[in-house]
């Protein structure tokens, strides 16, 4: 062998999973320190993360804002939306876009009430702001995150202490 194929992990802005969210990659001739040669890197952000009931605290709880799909393999609409999300956690790097496995963790699918697919949810701040089931077009998801991000987020907070202090369920 010539050289060696080196590489770092970096955790960035989305990094909750103990998972790479960059990497970079390059090649190390043989008999050359890293530190004496420049190497060239090529950096992949990772589009989406694997939500289970083990790390969905950790992932969403820490993120200002998220997106999540829930999903299975066997269903048409969710291999439909599947490309317009990625696509979207390509373009909005700075939101974490995470997929649960309704067949890998049907608890966690039970446990938010899922019971169409494919459903998408956006958490701001620890707040649902939208749930709704069914495959969207990729203009009406860029018009949902964009309402997402606009949301007055304290106003919305107020209301919920609002409605717990009369003993209204914070989603009527």
């Amino acid at each position: 062998m010539i050289g060696r194929v080196i590489g770092s992990c970096f955790e960035g802005p989305r990094s909750r999973t103990g998972e790479c969210d960059y990497l970079t990659v390059g090649y190390m001739p043989h008999g050359v320190s890293q530190g004496a040669m420049r190497v060239r890197t090529e950096v992949w952000a990772v589009a989406t993360v694997e939500l289970t009931a083990e790390n969905f605290d950790s992932v969403v709880g820490e993120a200002g804002l998220a997106l999540v799909d829930f999903w299975a393999s066997w269903c048409g609409p969710c291999r439909m939306f599947g490309p317009i999300f990625e696509r979207a956690s390509e373009t909005h790097a700075d939101l974490v876009f995470a997929k649960v496995d309704t067949e890998a963790q049907p608890d966690l699918a039970q446990a938010f009430g899922i019971a169409s697919i494919p459903t998408l949810m956006i958490i701001r701040d620890q707040v649902i702001l939208y749930a709704q089931p069914g495959a969207l077009p990729e203009a009406s998801l860029e018009e949902l995150i964009s309402q997402a991000r606009e949301v007055d987020m304290d106003e919305v907070k107020a209301g919920i202490s609002a409605k717990q202090a009369t003993g209204t369920p914070a989603d009527a």
